[in-house]
């Protein structure tokens, strides 16, 4: 494996006020991407992770705020590796008025991981969440990609997606950064956990309409510039689940 281009160690910066905050496993194909979006009076918290990766996932966090300034968590969907830790991580942060950010339906699947804090349901409130600036994150419903109410998140100042599992790769060959001058482990992903193509394209055809300069997802790597347009014209026609079943 070629050495990292990064200490993954430390949080990264990724733009001024947003941190990489993940774990870089050199073991595994699948890396997992926290993120802090830190505003005037809001810090958001994205898909915190799993209780394995909590201790350096939380190293980080405290590199960059105190966590009781986190004001929301946001959980594109409940999978383990997204919203596992959600106890722990209401512990930690102790307060109040902490909010997790979730599409309504996910939330009886999220109290399962004894999450007490109070849900704000983006689908109860036209999909958007304000913040104290006046800046506004546009949540994105994207049934099926790959979980049935999974909503991924448009940071409407930096143009920036939160995308959850989609955009995501799986492989050992990692950086955080990466130029697309191959689409394999891409593919592989988007393969292995989209139903089929179909919903894929229905979804891809939202996002282009949207100016978007960047992609954070949950796994794999950060796709930036002209990166972001190639990905979702490969990923119109790339078939998927049930598109690769025979009989």
């Amino acid at each position: 494996m070629p050495m990292p281009m990064y200490n993954y160690d430390n949080a990264i910066n990724i733009l001024h006020d947003t941190y990489w905050v993940g774990f870089y496993d050199e073991s595994a194909d699948l890396h997992c991407n926290p993120y802090l979006l830190i505003d005037h009076g809001d810090v958001i918290l994205f898909d915190p992770g799993s209780i394995p990766h909590f201790p350096i996932v939380f190293r980080k966090v405290l590199d960059v705020v105190n966590p009781n300034e986190i004001t929301a968590i946001c959980l594109s969907h409940q999978d383990p590796d997204v919203a596992g830790n959600i106890a722990v991580v209401e512990d930690v942060i102790d307060h109040d008025d902490l909010k997790i950010v979730t599409h309504s339906s996910n939330v009886r699947m999220i109290k399962h991981y004894g999450a007490k804090s109070n849900f704000y349901e983006v689908d109860k409130h036209d999909h958007k969440l304000v913040l104290a600036s006046g800046r506004i994150l546009e949540f994105v419903y994207t049934p099926y990609l790959h979980s049935p109410f999974t909503i991924i998140t448009y940071d409407t100042k930096n143009r920036t997606l939160f995308s959850g599992d989609l955009f995501g790769a799986i492989s050992r060959e990692w950086d955080l950064f990466s130029k697309v001058d191959s689409f394999a482990s891409i593919d592989a992903w988007h393969k292995f956990i989209i139903p089929n193509n179909q919903i894929l394209k229905n979804c891809l055809g939202k996002l282009e309409k949207r100016k978007i300069d960047r992609i954070l997802p949950q796994h794999g790597s950060v796709i930036q510039g002209d990166d972001v347009t190639k990905t979702i014209e490969h990923l119109k026609n790339l078939p998927c689940g049930a598109d690769l079943l025979k009989d």
